[in-house]
């Protein structure tokens, strides 16, 4: 699957993550039983993996799926009902060893074993092993280990998986592209992939197997291709389509002065998603008129502590003085998910589904000592700039009351410490992103200063699918009727009730879903930056009222395919 555009001819650095460190502090005679169920969580993910990667395997269809899926089919069995899951699990009662600690010695007693047999055949399962056990341990860890800053700059990454804490802690040239195994285009390191402008191509299951570290490869993100071993001719081709695409990424920026606005004279606000702070400088040189959307996560990310209230409030405050009045949308923390903070994984556990469980306002409210270090770091940063505070994963009234009380309290609090904030506290807003919050938006409009419309979420919660996960990431749809009936009646009900309401999902940085937004009567979209021209190139060849009479008429079908084609019909036209 393309998950970034843009076109690479370069060098494979394929991941190799042969190396953990691992934490070797005894556990609490209390704490047996938890480490004891995190060890078996960690069993449960590492077997979904495997499973995934046999069937992303054999859909694929090549010549060595067979072969690899025997393998995968070993590996299975080695973490079910094993002597490396018992031996682990005797650890952790007799000795008090962490999981991981745990995992790392039975790994060690069982490879020598096998290395130690002389039969090369045995022998050589010392390998594989190792291999499971490394997945079991990373998948414990919660924490991408540090292989991948061996990375040389302009290298294209070759690895089974990329985290968004991977993508959190490349610097900026390291990578020019990368390539997976797993993972879905909706997926939240696809969107930091697109952000970053780093083309992407996931789903390729036996790339790790095709490609040696070194080998010139082409990756075309656009159209989901990898080339490897390229002939003259290949790179000739994709030397030239490169070309053309950097000439017409060029071309846009003539409109980043231009004024926003439809043809017929509606401004149009295009603001920013930020998920790292070197975005900034591609958000501000793109013509964002302000960030809609800073997920905080960034902060959290690669750090084994919680950055307390002063930590936060610099990385915010730093953003805020870099947009220069500019309004500045943070949302509060919404790790969970495909998200993760190594600090807060004892308090979250590891779900049957991570998605449906205990993140965004849950965890927040959970643990309300978050909330209030977020809180004070927002309303000290809201005196360098316009702040506004959004709050993420919201279900009911009740949730963003709480949130509010914890919110004035916080502010009470600073300025009986004799911190400066604003007189006026920053608008509190919730993001509209389960389909109860839509369906209800109405009673949410009486504790919500603004809404933002999450298109990512609500449409994996709506059609009940994983936009992560490969086998299923091709049926996400947000062109279903139903995802596209709950955006209009939020955006309806918003503009009746005079609250500001934006669109800040991927549908808003996709130029092809730009007519039914404007037609919804939507007048604030924040996207990746790298996709700010694009849609401003779009909206000025637009007017309202024919974008409103294609809405409608959109709005009358039920059939996803029907819809799709009006829509590119529309837009060839237009």
């Amino acid at each position: 699957m393309g998950a970034s555009g843009g076109i690479v001819i370069g060098r494979a650095f394929v991941l190799d993550r042969q190396y953990i460190q691992v934490s070797r502090k005894p556990i609490a005679d209390d704490a047996v039983q938890a480490e004891s169920k995190r060890l078996h969580d960690g069993v449960a993910q590492s077997i979904d993996q495997l499973k995934r990667l046999k069937s992303q395997s054999a859909n694929a269809g090549s010549a060595a799926s067979e072969e690899l899926g025997f393998l995968l089919d070993a590996y299975v069995h080695m973490l079910t009902e094993s002597r490396l899951v018992r031996g682990a699990e005797e650890l952790i009662v007799s000795r008090k060893l962490n999981a991981v600690h745990a995992v790392s010695e039975v790994i060690d007693v069982i490879a020598n074993q096998f290395s130690g047999i002389d039969d090369r055949y045995i022998a050589a399962r010392a390998s594989d092993i190792r291999e499971v056990g490394l997945r079991l341990m990373r998948c414990l860890i919660g924490e991408t280990d540090r292989a991948a800053d061996m990375a040389p700059t302009g290298a294209i990454l070759i690895a089974e998986d990329v985290s968004p804490a991977d993508m959190a802690r490349f610097e900026p040239g390291q990578l020019t592209a990368f390539v997976t195994a797993l993972g879905g285009a909706e997926g939240h390191t696809a969107i930091m992939a697109r952000s970053l402008g780093i083309p992407a191509v996931l789903g390729a299951a036996d790339i790790i197997r095709g490609v040696s570290g070194g080998d010139q490869i082409i990756v075309d993100g656009g159209r989901g291709e990898v080339i490897l071993a390229p002939t003259d001719a290949d790179i000739a081709h994709y030397t030239q389509r490169r070309e053309d695409w950097l000439a017409a990424r060029n071309k846009l920026a003539s409109l980043r002065d231009v004024p926003s606005a439809t043809r017929d004279g509606v401004d149009i606000d295009l603001h920013a998603n930020i998920e790292l702070p070197i975005e900034l400088s591609a958000a501000l040189e793109n013509g964002a008129s302000g960030i809609g959307l800073l997920r905080s996560e960034f902060m959290f990310m690669n750090k084994d502590y919680l950055p307390d209230e002063d930590e936060q409030y610099a990385e915010l405050a730093d953003i805020v003085k870099r947009m220069d009045g500019k309004p500045v949308t943070i949302r509060t923390l919404d790790i969970g998910g495909e998200k993760l903070a190594v600090a807060l994984q004892a308090d979250m556990g590891t779900g049957p589904n991570p998605a449906l469980g205990l993140r965004g306002v849950r965890l927040s409210l959970r643990k309300p000592e978050l909330l209030e270090a977020q809180f004070g770091a927002i309303l000290r940063a809201s005196l360098h700039g316009q702040v506004r505070v959004l709050i993420p994963m919201v279900v009911s009234v009740h949730e963003m009351t709480r949130a509010r009380h914890i919110y004035e309290a916080v502010a009470k609090r600073l300025r009986k410490q004799g911190h400066a904030i604003p007189d006026d506290l920053p608008p509190l807003g919730a993001m509209i992103e389960i389909p109860a919050a839509a369906i209800a938006v109405d009673t949410l409009a009486r504790e919500c200063d603004f809404f933002a419309i999450g298109t990512n979420d609500l449409t994996q919660y709506t059609l009940a699918i994983d936009r992560t996960d490969d086998q299923v990431a091709g049926l996400f749809d947000p062109l279903h009727p139903s995802v596209l009936r709950l955006i209009r009646d939020v955006i309806k009900l918003s503009n009746e009730r005079g609250i500001p309401v934006s669109v800040c999902g991927e549908m808003a940085g996709d130029p092809r879903y730009i007519p039914l937004f404007i037609g919804f009567g939507l007048r604030n979209l924040s996207m990746s930056p790298v996709n700010l021209l694009l849609v401003k190139q779009r909206l000025r060849r637009l007017d309202t009222r024919n974008s409103k009479h294609q809405a409608d008429r959109v709005m009358e079908q039920w059939d996803q395919a029907r819809i799709a084609m009006m829509l590119d019909d529309f837009n060839d036209l237009a």
